[in-house]
């Protein structure tokens, strides 16, 4: 059986997971996008803004450790089905609200839904793929994360001024349901897939790991024992609020700092956007490049995490970007970094744990993401405050720059501490 045939089945569920997590970021960029409209609608200070990404940010972190467990109980497939209605109905949810409250209260349900997302997917890949090729797929679904992100200020300003703002959220959670019957018809593990056969199986199976089963669990209390859990969690800690000020808060820099309306506002998030699919897949490339060159899978792993980290650091410079064209390349650069960390970062939990283990262990660390990302938008939303009422809001974006090119160095080191060779961890069920 040629190569071209031992893919086919495989490259089908990435397609799948691409998608779905294109949708999750139109879903979640929707709010960025449509802020100059919903803070007139709804009377917002940037610090009440804050809360609502806060709420967002709390109840994703409550959901990736609920659904973490959730889908090692399931599995995978009866996991992304729950996901996937939550955070569609939440989506539509949206267009209901009459007040700040009801806004937010959607905003909660679409976080607990949304929060399924990752764990599932991660595991997914885990289920199809065999390490070598883990980065590279997840880089290829994660890029899914920078087509929703260019698709959404292509696509929802338009449906804004066409149609109202309440739209743009129910068509998002239509597409969603569209999507889950996709994947209720084509998703199976591999053994118990029709199609799959032995040459494809043999492969999947290559690292010797055993098949997830649901019947295995490992209590949190294990897991937070182990130091490479520690070295996910600070990851994901330090970076992911950077990919949430990123999501949350371009749109509306670009509008305060280069007076850009809402109709021009689409090309240099979609050239941001753009960027970060490139770094998406080509961070995923990248150890797998390294790996077929006679790298430890670690080390691989590692230096590629390390670029990728050294390459966010220029956006501090953004501060002296008097032109708007110098300011999107330096946030086109990070934007992608960031991406091309994700698709490895999530590929080291897969590295280190077994796989009925993984759904856990990215759920704790996503977690701890969004713990960051609920804390980070009230500093965000209170240091914009601060300058705005000064009438020098860019002083908080610089200060904003500063901290974003830190974090993800910062947060190598930590890793690199806890698990400085990324040995693969034996957990007894």
């Amino acid at each position: 059986m040629n190569s071209t045939v031992i893919g086919r089945y495989r490259w089908r569920i990435v397609a799948l997971l691409f998608f779905a997590t294109t949708i999750n970021y139109i879903d979640r960029q929707v709010i960025g996008i449509l802020k100059p409209l919903l803070e007139k609608e709804f009377h917002w200070s940037e610090t009440e803004y804050g809360e609502i990404v806060m709420v967002f940010s709390a109840c994703y972190a409550l959901g990736l450790l609920v659904f973490g467990r959730f889908v090692d109980k399931v599995g995978t497939k009866m996991g992304y089905t729950v996901s996937i209605v939550v955070w569609s109905v939440a989506a539509m949810a949206h267009a209901l609200a009459k007040s700040t409250f009801g806004f937010g209260a959607a905003r909660a349900l679409l976080g607990l839904g949304e929060a399924g997302n990752f764990p599932v997917a991660v595991k997914s890949v885990a289920e199809w793929f065999p390490k070598k090729e883990r980065a590279f797929a997840t880089g290829l679904f994660n890029s899914g994360a920078n087509i929703g992100a260019v698709a959404a200020p292509a696509v929802v300003p338009w449906l804004a001024s066409a149609y109202g703002w309440q739209e743009a959220f129910i068509w998002t959670g239509v597409i969603g349901f569209i999507w889950l019957i996709f994947w209720l018809v084509m998703y199976e593990l591999p053994t118990r897939h029709k199609k799959v056969g032995a040459a494809e199986l043999a492969h999947i199976q290559s690292d010797g790991e055993e098949e997830v089963t649901v019947e295995k669990k490992v209590s949190w209390g294990k897991l937070f024992a182990i130091r490479q859990t520690w070295a996910f969690v600070f990851g994901k800690l330090l970076t992911d609020p950077i990919w949430w000020f990123f999501l949350f808060w371009l749109p509306s820099y670009f509008s305060t700092t280069f007076n850009l309306d809402i109709k021009n506002l689409g090309l240099p998030l979609i050239i941001v956007y753009t960027a970060t699919t490139v770094g998406s897949i080509g961070g995923g490339y990248l150890p797998g490049w390294l790996i077929s060159k006679g790298w430890p899978v670690f080390k691989a792993r590692k230096m590629s995490m390390l670029f990728f980290a050294i390459c966010v650091i220029p956006i501090m410079t953004a501060r002296y970007a008097e032109n708007m064209w110098v300011a999107v390349a330096l946030i086109s650069l990070a934007a992608a970094a960031h991406q091309a960390w994700s698709a490895n970062i999530f590929t080291t939990a897969s590295d280190m744990f077994p796989k009925y283990t993984l759904s856990s262990v990215v759920g704790i660390g996503g977690m701890a993401g969004s713990l960051g990302g609920m804390l980070f938008p009230l500093v965000v939303g209170a240091l914009l405050d601060h300058y705005k009422a000064l009438g020098n809001i860019n002083a908080g974006y610089n200060i904003l720059f500063l901290i974003c090119g830190s974090m993800y160095l910062l947060a190598w080191i930590t890793m690199h501490f806890f698990a400085p060779r990324m040995e693969k961890v034996e957990v007894n069920a």
